[in-house]
């Protein structure tokens, strides 16, 4: 379903040229552990996640994710970037030999 926005503005001082006001410090906890949860869930159920990353600050925020799932899980999970703007999270397979 397309949505149409109508008198949307955007507020003063939001605009990129502006920049964005940093998350506090219990906003990026409160955010963090958000995507520990809803990328750990995907991740388990499909084996990978994408989400959008805009920012160097967005990318940081995601190799931390997936270096806590790591810590968590006793198994890798790799960040590769997709394109300028997504990036993906995935289970790293480790082959097995059939020695």
């Amino acid at each position: 379903m397309i949505r149409d926005l109508y008198n949307v503005r955007t507020l003063p001082g939001t605009g990129e040229d502006d920049g964005v006001p940093p998350l506090t410090d219990e906003e990026e906890r409160r955010y963090r552990a958000l995507l520990f949860t809803e990328l750990g869930n995907e991740i388990a159920d499909t084996g990978q996640a994408r989400y959008p990353a805009y920012t160097p600050q967005d990318r940081r925020r995601l190799v931390d994710v997936a270096h806590r799932l790591t810590a968590h899980w006793g198994q890798e999970v790799r960040v590769e970037a997709e394109d300028l703007t997504r990036v993906r999270l995935y289970l790293a397979v480790r082959s097995v030999g059939t020695s």
